[in-house]
């Protein structure tokens, strides 16, 4: 049987494992457990279908993700997996600018032809944003879009990797090097354990070029720092709050039993600095009380912190790894990753044992990636 070690198990290498899990292969799973991975402090929403981002390539890709969640999902309760993290709760697109608010429902209207998912589209006075989310600033008009999601991180994570176990995977802690013969990569080593494979799968994100540096591989991947704010919002039912999406960077979202998620920042740094700052704290607790100024009595929960994997041209990167045989990389995804993450470990499963694939790889070489 054909032995394939994933390496990394945030959501993509979770997904790519489960994915991998239901075809004839022995699927091993290799993670560190390192702190600030980009899963562990993400909260998501699944709602590209508004972003200015013109990269067509980009957009097919978030798009394909959105797409594949109600499978996906559906296919995890088939499992006895029903703490997925996921629901379709919807987004609020807000602005104070009534022709931004006109701008941004025609486009999101000649995006529904061909992403019929994005459900119904409408234009909301201020009156009717603020019944959805009732602590919002009474001063922000929208555009609802029903189709959108929220996804919790760590708990779709967990799921994919719990069914994949289920399957047979088997999952590793410890920190992987690859192995190699002349220009194949044969397996890890993981503290004095050899495990071979025919193939090697690394998902290790913001780590990435740590991992590819013995093999000569001079991998582009730089990270963003990301802190985000867990608040508890007592007293309120919560469990269907559309997610926010309010102009600029940051949004919140609401999970059950009054839990209210802001975040994040954006801050591009040159460490793996996991600590909680003032200053992160301060920007994000600001910014979700500007646009949200019934969330000052909330309680203080936690605070995370994350670094999202960033790749040349904020392109996500997908296939082998040119001039080398058995290993195979997917990394990229930025903020976007909980969007992406669980389609493309579909599609990066289907690449690993051969199979036709529903994506053109052609579009995210790993190529654009490496360093001359």
């Amino acid at each position: 049987m054909e032995k394939i070690i994933v390496i990394g198990a945030g959501i993509l290498g979770a997904s790519t494992a489960y994915h991998l899990s239901k075809k004839n292969v022995e699927v091993i799973i290799v993670d560190r457990k390192d702190t600030g991975q980009a899963t562990d402090a993400a909260a998501g929403i699944v709602c590209p279908w508004l972003s200015q981002r013109r990269n067509q390539s980009w957009y097919q890709l978030a798009k394909a993700g959105a797409r594949f969640y109600p499978l996906l999902i559906d296919e995890l309760k088939t499992q006895g997996e029903t703490e997925t993290g996921y629901a379709k709760v919807g987004a609020l697109s807000l602005y104070k600018d009534k022709e931004k608010l006109i701008k941004l429902k025609e486009r999101a209207l000649k995006r529904q032809s061909d992403a019929p998912e994005m459900g119904d589209i409408l234009q909301l006075s201020k009156e009717e944003t603020q019944v959805l989310f009732p602590p919002l600033y009474d001063e922000f008009e929208s555009v609802h879009v029903s189709g959108a999601a929220r996804v919790d991180g760590r708990a779709l994570r967990d799921a994919l990797l719990r069914t994949a176990q289920k399957n047979g995977a088997t999952l590793v802690q410890g920190d992987a090097t690859l192995l190699t013969s002349e220009k194949q990569v044969t397996g890890v080593r993981v503290g004095n354990e050899t495990l071979l494979s025919d193939s090697v799968v690394v998902c290790a994100g913001a780590w990435a070029g740590q991992l590819l540096k013995p093999l000569d591989v001079h991998f582009q991947v730089r990270f963003q720092k990301a802190q985000i704010v867990h608040l508890e919002l007592p007293d309120h039912n919560t469990n269907d709050w559309p997610v926010l999406i309010p102009p600029g960077k940051q949004y919140l979202l609401a999970f059950e039993n009054g839990r209210i998620v802001a975040g994040a920042t954006h801050e591009d740094i040159e460490e793996f600095d996991t600590r909680i700052t003032v200053g992160g704290l301060q920007e994000v607790i600001n910014t979700a009380i500007d646009v949200a100024p019934g969330l000052t009595d909330t309680t203080f929960l936690e605070a995370r912190t994350g670094f999202r994997p960033f790749t040349p041209g904020f392109l996500p990167v997908i296939g082998p790894l040119p001039e080398w045989k058995g290993i195979f990389i997917a990394n990229g995804l930025g903020a976007s990753g909980l969007t992406m993450g669980p389609y493309i470990g579909s599609e990066l499963a289907k690449l690993t044992v051969g199979e036709e694939m529903e994506m053109d790889i052609n579009l995210y070489s790993v190529q654009g990636a490496m360093k001359e």
